[in-house]
């Protein structure tokens, strides 16, 4: 660590002076913001200032080194303080650091990947320790390397299930290169926490989940020091419990309630800077990972990939397909990987499994961590495949908005979609997942209807940046493309068509095979029906709908097995906006389901063969 005169300072009084500063940066930042967290900062300040002058390993020249560590603020409405740490480091400047918050700049309220420094967005609760558990497990399990992930948290995130679903998952993969630092500063955004600064709560609580637990004073730079530096020959993962004062260090701010997200007052902010002892300009030279310890991601393409093949006319259940795809791209590609949440004889993520069980993760009953495991795997370069019945890909739900937000590219797979399952019932039936994953940002929605789509469709998502996900099936559905046919995202299929066709009828899924068999009972009555197949659900084939559309004088029936909000009847209605002349008939689940058999189901919501007919009928 050296001055700005470039005079060597080392030592615990070097590390108060680098803490100090960024303390006076946080609110600095904040204050010329006119909004942000910075009492929130200032409590863990002593905290990074060790971590970062003596422990961390991180070449700011070189964010995409493999062998850099990570670190992630949990935390991060603590940005005021990640940015102060960069300004620190000689990565950012002054000017820089003060466009906190402003339009335009990279420095936003919370951390995102627009900063090369930064893996993931974090900013809402309870997300950085999970992702951090999935960095740490493409270290441990996929790479061997050395480098270490480090997680600033806070004390008020400790109420969320996601982060004991992370400190179960560390401790049953023995993360011995995951450390997380607790700022416990007691005071959360409206009152104290719920455990305030009773440390020997959250140390019994971490070791009861298996995890070496230490309690410091947060604030004494050699307590510090003596906890990270333990970390280094820990057999299993690390919690350190660092007890700290929120605004610490200035009288009228320090452990004060009713101060959070709020920048210290202009009339008082120089009194502030001074009570911390006047501004400095430290620059901290960050020791650079050992040149040796660069472990690269193993990945890339391997062998040829040889997707399965199904027969036209057999019944195959999509998901089995999934499966089986799933599989053949893991041995084209070493750079795939498989997480599944306790349901991968369903999925049939087993199949990857059982062929590259090194690649695999079960994250059990655990949605919340699976997907942020696979946020995680992706900043290490992996492409991650995660699986669940698509109706319980809604608690997680959080973690793939923020996994937008961080720009991560992963693929979902929900399984068991509609009412189409059967006998489960509703609460297995996923009705909104549509709805759902089209709402993300930036995201991909497929819907395949039968086993060599399927198969193409996973070949596909595995070069689609962003988030993407794929429905899959329960029962076995007709096989009705040849294995050699060529499903593009944002395409769609016509399955049949005709110079007389008199309506338009979009389906997908499980709704393809009744909308034909509905055609074909059409046409015995002498009206022609086209179908086409909309597997692309978003991004739509927008133009292919609008020429079906107009060749069949604007009537369009679209049908679907989902809630008629948000799923693919809005998305052709959408992509139709415009059509003067468009006469349009919604089929889709519009009453509570129960038990029953899948074609009792189906007629129930109104969306077989027979419900399609009839809608074609009174249109035309």
């Amino acid at each position: 660590m050296t001055s700005q005169t470039g005079q060597a300072v080392l030592g615990a009084e070097q590390w108060r002076a680098l803490a100090q500063q960024l303390r006076i940066d946080s609110i600095r930042s904040s204050g010329a913001a006119g909004s942000g967290h910075p009492t929130s900062s200032m409590s863990a300040a002593d905290l990074m200032a060790v971590l970062m002058a003596k422990h961390l390993r991180y070449d700011f020249d070189a964010p995409e080194n493999p062998a850099n560590d990570h670190l992630i603020f949990s935390k991060g409405h603590a940005s005021p303080l990640l940015y102060s740490m960069y300004r620190a480091a000689g990565a950012i400047s002054d000017e820089e650091l003060l466009s906190f918050r402003q339009f335009g700049s990279r420095f936003e309220g919370h951390p995102t990947p627009e900063i090369p420094w930064v893996d993931v967005a974090t900013g809402s609760l309870g997300q950085g320790l999970p992702i951090g558990v999935g960095v740490a497990l493409a270290g441990k399990r996929l790479e061997d390397a050395s480098y270490r992930t480090w997680v600033l948290c806070g004390d008020s995130e400790m109420a969320e299930g996601s982060m004991w679903e992370a400190f179960e998952h560390a401790a049953h993969y023995n993360l011995s290169n995951l450390v997380a630092i607790l700022d416990m500063n007691r005071l959360g955004q409206t009152r104290e926490t719920m455990h305030g600064h009773k440390g020997e709560v959250y140390e019994g609580m971490a070791r009861s989940f298996g995890w070496n637990a230490v309690q410091i004073d947060g604030h004494d730079v050699e307590q510090i020091d003596a906890a990270l530096s333990a970390t280094e020959e820990s057999e299993g993962p690390t919690f350190i419990i660092a007890k700290t004062m929120k605004g610490r260090g200035v009288s009228f701010l320090e452990d004060l309630d009713g101060l959070h997200g709020k920048p210290v007052q202009p009339d008082q902010e120089d009194a502030a800077i001074e009570e911390l002892g006047g501004r400095a300009d430290i620059t901290v030279e960050i020791e650079k990972p050992d040149p040796s310890s660069t472990h690269a991601p193993k990945g890339g393409v391997t062998s040829e990939l040889s997707l399965p093949a199904y027969d036209v006319g057999d019944s195959v259940a999509t998901r089995k397909a999934y499966g089986e795809a799933l599989a053949a791209l893991g041995s084209a590609r070493k750079d795939v990987v498989a997480l599944d949440g306790e349901v991968s004889n369903s999925t049939h993520s087993e199949e990857f499994a059982k062929a590259h069980p090194e690649r695999y993760f079960e994250m059990y009953i655990a949605e919340q961590q699976m997907v942020a495991a696979a946020v995680g795997m992706q900043v290490r370069g992996y492409v991650p495949f995660a699986s669940s019945f698509a109706a319980f890909l809604s608690r997680a739900y959080d973690f793939i908005r923020m996994a937008a937000i961080s720009r991560a590219d992963i693929r979902l797979s929900g399984s068991h979609a509609g009412v189409s399952i059967g006998e489960d019932g509703p609460s297995q039936m996923a009705l909104e997942d549509i709805a759902m994953m089209r709402s993300v940002h930036g995201s991909t929605v497929l819907h395949p209807c039968d086993a060599n789509q399927t198969a193409k469709l996973v070949a596909a998502m595995a070069d689609t940046s962003g988030i993407s996900y794929m429905r899959t099936l329960r029962p076995g559905t007709p096989v009705v493309y040849s294995a050699d046919e060529e499903f593009p995202i944002g395409g769609s299929k016509t399955l049949r068509s005709s110079d007389d066709d008199a309506v338009t009828i979009v389906a997908a899924g499980i709704t393809v095979r009744e909308a034909l068999e509905a055609a074909e009972t059409l046409r015995n009555e002498g009206i022609s029906a086209r179908v086409i197949d909309a597997y692309s659900i978003k991004p739509i084939d927008a133009e292919g709908l609008r020429n079906a559309a107009r060749a069949t004088n604007g009537r369009v029936v679209a049908v679907e097995d989902h809630w008629p909000e948000g799923g693919l009847g809005e998305a052709v209605l959408s992509a139709l906006a415009g059509n003067g002349n468009l006469r349009f008939e919604h089929l889709a689940v519009d009453k509570m389901p129960g038990s029953g058999k899948s074609e009792e189901l189906l007629d129930f919501a109104g969306i077989s063969a027979k419900h399609i007919a009839e809608a074609v009928r009174k249109m035309v």
